[in-house]
């Protein structure tokens, strides 16, 4: 039912090419996967993610057991028919959750006790309750339930975090009953190296299918992260897919890349559409700028999303300034097509045995430029 095969490595990085596959269809890897939440991608239909190139999306097992809940979605016959999306679809544990919404909810070597953020009714997740949600869902991956331990934390915190997701691993692969399902380990262990080796090691034992790096992008400097990707990839087997969980900006993706990560998710390309940031081949535009007021080129000349080939920068500021609901929708579209667009031409240089260049290039290209200096009016 799931099976994953590395076509090729690149001769001067770490950088893999590989295709899954699932109930739902083949996945070519690297591959970004666009972020569903709550059962839809913010602004666009599902169609318009595949049209855009989009081969997989990713939905949140918290927020689906809280609204509109997992049996809801199971008398539908599953995810991929209540939001209508024929491809694969994977979705997380609800272990982020720990992190993000640390303020209501309180973990135990057990599970974690949430207060819901709808209504404050109390939520006890258990790695068993959590396959049981995601097995309702029906995704074709899902993940073992883990501790993102916040950044940053002391050591023996980090021990602790790395010490349950162990468990709760072991857990989550006893209650995981069906084979139309993949069920991933989660690497955990902080910023410390021999916390990240131990926790690989560990999850190594549970033989899974697939696994993902997580607790990275959670407030650590650039190079950490990627110092910690460095030394945990190489950890895990190479026949089988490495995700980094969460990440990130364009060059983040490449740099993983670079360093034997064949999967990524990330809500920025759609978050930051919705705030006016978009992605282009010349840097990030800030579209609420006075500067594109009467500027009639399009948002990247470079890009091939329908949104560059009909409409302008005036015009995309103007409804945005507006605030019109088309804004959200042609913005989302315009940056989903970039980080997918990024995906294709990374697998296309993969396949072409051109990758290094390309990421010499690309890196240049991404590289986060200073602002430009405010004028000073002379009197």
């Amino acid at each position: 039912m799931f099976t994953f095969t590395l076509k090729k490595t690149d001769k001067f990085t770490r950088a893999r090419l590989g295709e899954i596959e699932t109930p739902h269809g083949k996945v070519a890897t690297p591959v970004f996967m666009t972020i569903g939440t709550a059962g839809a991608v913010k602004a666009i239909t599902p169609e318009e993610v595949k049209q855009l190139g989009g081969q997989m999306i990713l939905g949140n097992t918290y927020h689906l057991h809280l609204r509109p809940g997992e049996d809801t979605i199971a008398k539908h016959g599953g995810l991929h028919q209540f939001i209508n999306f024929d491809g694969p679809i994977l979705t997380d544990s609800g272990g982020y959750q720990v992190f993000s919404l640390s303020k209501i909810n309180k973990v135990t070597f057990d599970g974690i006790r949430f207060q819901s953020h709808l209504d404050g009714e109390e939520i006890y997740l258990t790695p068993e309750k959590s396959i049981e949600i995601q097995q309702k869902l029906g995704a074709d991956i899902i993940m073992c339930l883990d501790e993102c331990a916040p950044y940053p934390c002391d050591p023996k915190y980090a021990e602790q975090a790395v010490a349950r997701t162990t468990a709760w691993a072991k857990l989550c692969k006893r209650a995981h009953k069906t084979r139309k399902q993949a069920l991933f380990g989660i690497v955990q262990g902080s910023v410390y190296p021999d916390l990240r080796e131990r926790s690989a090691k560990e999850l190594l034992e549970f033989d899974f299918p697939g696994y993902a790096i997580g607790g990275l992008a959670v407030g650590e400097n650039t190079g950490t992260m990627y110092d910690m990707v460095e030394i945990t990839a190489p950890l895990l087997p190479a026949d089988k897919p490495r995700y980094l969980m969460g990440v990130g900006k364009p060059e983040n993706i490449l740099e993983a890349v670079a360093r034997g990560i064949d999967m990524f998710d990330c809500v920025l390309p759609t978050r930051n559409a919705r705030h006016g940031y978009l992605y282009t081949s010349h840097g990030v535009i800030h579209i609420k700028n006075a500067e594109y007021k009467e500027d009639t080129r399009p948002l990247d000349k470079n890009c091939d999303c329908p949104v560059c080939a009909s409409y302008t920068r005036s015009y995309l500021r103007h409804i945005f300034m507006a605030d019109e609901p088309l804004a959200q929708r042609l913005l989302t579209i315009h940056n989903l097509r970039f980080y997918l667009k990024l995906m294709q031409d990374i697998r296309f240089h993969l396949q072409d045995g051109t990758f290094k260049d390309f990421y010499q290039k690309t890196k240049e290209k991404l590289k986060p430029r200073p602002p430009k200096p405010k004028k000073v009016k002379r009197k």
